[in-house]
């Protein structure tokens, strides 16, 4: 009957090392924000995978990371390749938190830039110059006039005495 537990509990440990494979393996940051979350999340996952015995080396973590990384880091990631000495995980936390702050910071320049550039009076010159934005209606659909109060076809104001 023991034995049959036992069985049973390294069934389980299988399945679970399997589940976190493939967390580990799809889990991506998909915005600048929350890279340190994202950074601790990879390495929790790891660390459980260590106790299940699937080893992970940390410089394999910290490369799998960074190649995770959106293309905004880019920076980051060619830093990396070009110096010598390799990073643990915790470098690289502080190293992609810092690019994250850096990232907002050019966020929040490039929103003021295209908010001040919006108020130029050259675009809307150059708006009206090409119709006043307005779209043409399509060939084949007619323009249906004087529909007033009841919304009806035909209903017109004149000929309404409730109007």
């Amino acid at each position: 009957m023991l034995k049959a537990i036992d069985d049973q509990f390294i069934t389980l440990d299988k399945a679970l090392a399997r589940t976190l494979i493939m967390k580990f393996s799809s889990l991506l940051l998909t915005s600048v924000k929350g890279v340190r979350e994202y950074i601790m999340q990879m390495r929790d996952i790891s660390t459980q995978l260590k106790k299940l015995e699937v080893d992970m080396f940390e410089s394999f973590l910290v490369r799998f990371i960074l190649n995770t990384l959106p293309l905004k880091y880019g920076l980051l990631k060619i830093s990396y390749n070009t110096h010598k000495d390799k990073w643990c995980i915790d470098e690289l936390m502080i190293m992609c938190v810092q690019e994250e702050e850096r990232l907002v910071m050019k966020m929040g320049e490039s929103a003021l830039l295209a908010t001040a550039c919006g108020d130029n009076k050259d675009t809307k010159s150059q708006a009206n110059q090409k119709g006043n934005g307005k779209i043409p209606p399509p060939v084949g659909i007619k323009k249906v006039t004087n529909i007033f109060f009841y919304k009806k076809k035909g209903h017109m104001k004149k000929n309404c005495p409730r109007f």
